[in-house]
């Protein structure tokens, strides 16, 4: 398995490709996740409560750095189409690689929140358009995987119990991550109608996606409990499952704050009151039910790193997660202004940090060498 501890001098890029088309060729989704892992910790550094000197800056070059990743691996990924569109095609038929299409909006998304907080200081109101036509389109994609690729599970993939994993997660997850963004873009709307749309729509994407989530970590559980831990391979999914718990966290908090004014600028005052409340005690229980996921995680690492994990772009899988869990947690902060969550906050940010430098790392080792461009959907075709 792919273990690139350092680059060999010398070394020529994609020198495990018997050609740099392959690149394109072997091009898949999972590769997003690289920009979902990016763009959460450039968030995250951004509201850390500590006054250091540069952190907005190193922020925002993050969040620069992240869109061109994601310009770059969409190119890639619509080259891939194009080019080998036979074998592109595929994918829908690949019980784990099609989940990741999930990671292409909620991606999308951590650009998109960005915007509204380094690039609406930087080149003022003129954003907003450009991010309410991304955000619609963010749902576009999310309502899509949410139906699209579990449909394809029921119809056209193969799956069992025993081989399940949290990755089942991705597809279902991303229209939470854009019910997020869609709490951050209502209240910059000029038009009082336009943010109530905006909020109800961010409702409704959030109830699509969390009960189903739900639904799938019930099913984990179980797994576990009769099957025991998946193989090493997919030792970073672990983390996955506090995706949707802290996107969901997060998410009812960013909504409820917003909704008072809102649903009272639309004639429903009482209504957004009563969001508001709804909104920081659901945060603050999925924020507990977070906890145990996260302990859980730690201790199921804890016993894979026994054996040594083999390095693979899921290892991504341990960045998101935990970065939307930390961005819940310091929202949690501003709003009770309690000491426990800016802390803990803190120390959560520093280690999505941590993990971010050691699997960004290892990701531009395996890229260069050309290890990392594996499309298991064709692995078995020549070449």
């Amino acid at each position: 398995m792919i273990c690139p501890n350092s680059v060999t001098p010398g070394y020529k890029p994609f020198s495990h490709l018997q050609h740099p088309r392959e690149v394109i060729r072997q091009f898949t989704p999972n590769w997003f996740a690289a920009t979902m892992g990016t763009g959460v910790l450039a968030l995250a550094l951004a509201q850390l409560p500590l006054a250091i000197p540069g952190l907005h800056a190193v922020a925002e070059g993050l969040w620069l750095f992240n869109i061109l990743l994601f310009t770059l691996f969409t190119a890639a990924y619509a080259a891939r189409w194009i080019m080998f569109f036979d074998e592109a095609r595929r994918i829908f038929g690949h019980s784990t690689v099609s989940m990741f299409f999930g990671t292409i909006p909620m991606g999308l998304a951590t650009i998109i929140n960005g915007f509204l907080l380094f690039g609406l200081p930087r080149w003022g109101d003129g954003v907003i358009e450009l991010v309410e036509v991304l955000w619609w389109i963010d749902v576009a994609m999310s309502l899509a995987c949410g139906v699209l690729i579990p449909y394809m599970m029921f119809t056209r993939q193969e799956h069992s119990i025993d081989q399940m994993t949290a990755v089942w997660l991705l597809p279902v997850v991303a229209a939470e991550v854009a019910a997020a963004s869609g709490g951050l873009l209502a209240p910059h709307l000029n038009d009082a109608h336009a943010q109530l749309i905006v909020l109800t729509t961010s409702y409704v994407l959030w109830a699509f996606s969390l009960p189903v989530a739900f639904s799938i970590l019930t099913i984990l559980l179980l797994r576990m409990a009769l099957h025991k831990l998946p193989h090493e391979n997919m030792a970073a999914s672990s983390w996955l499952a506090l995706g949707p718990i802290g996107t969901g966290a997060l998410g009812m908090l960013l909504l409820g704050g917003e909704a008072p004014a809102i649903f009272a600028a639309n004639g429903l005052p009482g209504v957004g009151e009563i969001a508001s409340g709804l909104g920081l005690v659901a945060g603050i229980t999925l924020w507990g039910f977070g906890l145990w996921w996260m302990l859980m995680a730690l201790l199921i690492t804890l016993r894979y790193l026994r054996d040594g994990i083999p390095f693979n772009l899921g290892w991504w899988g341990f960045t998101f997660p935990l970065g939307v869990y930390s961005l819940a947690t310091l929202k949690l902060a501003s709003i009770l202004n309690l000491t426990f969550f800016s802390v803990f906050g803190t120390a959560l940010v520093f280690l999505l940090a941590a993990m971010w430098m050691i699997v960004g790392k290892r990701t531009v080792q395996g890229a260069w060498r050309g290890e990392l461009f594996v499309s298991p959907c064709i692995a078995g075709l020549k070449k």
